[in-house]
C-alpha cells in the first residue's frame, strides 16, 4: 500500500468560522461532521477535522497546492475581503504574491491565526 495522507485536526476558536473560512476560500462543499469535529474535505480525501481545544492555539502553517483558476478566485476572495496577506513567509512583502518555483504563492491567516500558504506549484 501507497502512504498518503488522509486527515489532520486543525485547532479552532470557532470551528464553525475556521470551517466556512476554508470552504469558502477553497471552493469545497460541507462534509459530514461528528462529535468535536467540524470537517471540510478536500480532494484526494483529504480530511481537515476543526476543533476547539480547552488550550492556547499554537499556530501552525497549512500549504494548499491549487490550480491557477482557483488561485485567482480564492486571491480575489483575499483581497475583497481585506485579510492581509504576504508574498513571502515573513511578511516583509503585504499586499502582494510571489511567482517562486514557476508558479504563484501567497501567504495569510485563518480566522485562528494559522499561517496559510496556497501554491500553483509544488516545490519539487
Amino acid at each position: 500500500m501507497s502512504v498518503t495522507f488522509n486527515h489532520t485536526i486543525i485547532a479552532a476558536k470557532d470551528r464553525e468560522e475556521s470551517a466556512r473560512f476554508y470552504r469558502e476560500l477553497f471552493e469545497v462543499p460541507q462534509a459530514p461532521s461528528w462529535g468535536v469535529f467540524t470537517n471540510v474535505q478536500l480532494d484526494g480525501g483529504v480530511l481537515l477535522q476543526f476543533a476547539e481545544p480547552p488550550v492556547e492555539i499554537q499556530v501552525q502553517h497549512y500549504a494548499f497546492l491549487v490550480d491557477d483558476a482557483l488561485f485567482d478566485r480564492a486571491y480575489a476572495r483575499i483581497q475583497e475581503r481585506d485579510i492581509d496577506h504576504w508574498a513571502d513567509p515573513h511578511g516583509a512583502e503585504p499586499g502582494r504574491i510571489n511567482h517562486n518555483h514557476g508558479g504563484r504563492g501567497v501567504y495569510f491567516t485563518d480566522p485562528a491565526g494559522h499561517g496559510l500558504e496556497m501554491i500553483t506549484t509544488p516545490y519539487l
